[in-house]
């Protein structure tokens, strides 16, 4: 198992701000990488719809002066044929120099890089995490900002599915001064696991609303999300909650002159396209980023396994027991004769299934 990134909280901070550097440097001289990786293949394994993503590490590649193979749906691969993630994991490292995956089982990727021997990079798994998005967060706050530290950062809409929410927290945990505002229906509140682990743990200031704009004259930052009609199980559930929440023209009258407004895309209806000619509206500017952010991650990943950095991830205080993860998103539920693993919490009796993070209380 090589060096990979599940998680934002895989790097450190110096390596965060090691990535963000190397971007900015991209940025000013791109000529300078255009063939980084000539003679590199980076494999896309795709098995869930996306555009951004997939596009941007196509791109980040390509612009490094690498190549790319892989699919972009689980239909054009042979998990069709019921081939478990460990097993194309293993056949995949046999055609590419790293691995860029997404899938909508939470843990996977993690799964995958186990039984990977080449770098592998997670695209997000379920509403789980996905680390990539956040580091395009990261290089747009720190541009837009010009700073990572003493911010007030609010984040609206589906907070219990939104993986790119989980990881920003977990990143920005990382910095000082960080207050976090969180704005949902009650329906789709931060997850237990992130607002005790994280905000919690961490000390961070962070309170809970349901209201918007008596939120918006306090932040430097806004995160807009979606409401996800792919992670309910409930339609009648999500036809109730998809309109919770509409950014317009008219709401930004009560936002700061310099709010920035984020938003990982796709956009439904939650942020008005009259929004867009706002200057404070940043989120095509993410788009550009990401693909940045990406080149970055992609050329120290490469280079930590030339080096033989050791891998972050340790099963060593994971344990097998009677305990089963009953989380259906979870890649437990799917994958051929994995072992269901555990790790103890800071909370007395509370274990987390080291895939999915889901607890349980024995």
């Amino acid at each position: 198992m090589k060096r990979s990134v599940i998680d934002t909280v895989d790097l450190t901070v110096e390596e965060l701000d090691g990535i963000i550097k190397t971007a900015c440097d991209i940025i000013d001289n791109p000529k300078a990488y255009s063939e980084k990786c000539k003679g590199k293949k980076l494999a896309t394994l795709f098995f869930e719809p996306s555009t951004r993503t997939r596009l941007s590490f196509e791109a980040a590649m390509l612009e490094l002066g690498g190549s790319v193979i892989g699919f972009s749906e689980a239909s054009s691969s042979s998990a069709a044929k019921g081939e478990s993630v460990a097993d194309t994991a293993k056949v995949i490292s046999c055609y590419a120099d790293i691995i860029a995956m997404r899938h909508p089982k939470e843990g996977a990727p993690y799964v995958a890089a186990k039984n990977a021997s080449i770098p592998l990079i997670n695209a997000g798994d379920g509403s789980h995490c996905h680390p990539t998005q956040t580091l395009a967060d990261l290089l747009t706050i720190y541009r837009e900002k010009g700073r990572l530290n003493d911010l007030s950062v609010g984040f609206c809409g589906d907070l219990k599915y939104g993986r790119t929410v989980h990881s920003l927290i977990n990143a920005l945990s990382r910095y000082t001064g960080i207050k976090v505002v969180l704005i949902s229906p009650n329906e789709l509140r931060l997850p237990k696991y992130v607002r005790e682990g994280v905000l919690e743990k961490k000390g961070m200031e962070y309170i809970e609303t349901t209201d918007l704009e008596s939120s918006l004259n306090s932040l430097d930052v806004l995160y807009m999300t979606r409401i996800q009609r792919e992670r309910f199980f409930d339609a009648d559930e999500y036809e109730r909650l998809k309109d919770s929440y509409v950014l317009t023209a008219e709401k930004m009258q009560l936002a700061k002159p310099d709010t920035i407004v984020l938003h990982p895309l796709p956009r439904v209806n939650e942020i008005s396209v009259k929004v867009d000619e706002d200057k404070r509206a940043c989120y095509f500017k993410q788009v550009l980023n990401g693909k940045y952010m990406r080149m970055a991650l992609i050329l120290k990943l490469l280079k930590d396994a030339e080096e033989g950095v050791a891998p972050t991830h340790s099963e060593e205080h994971a344990f097998v027991g009677k305990l089963k993860c009953l989380n259906p998103r979870c890649i437990t539920s799917t994958e051929q004769e994995l072992e269901h693993k555990f790790e103890k919490t800071d909370v007395e009796g509370v274990y987390k299934c080291i895939y999915c993070e889901a607890e349980y209380k024995i």
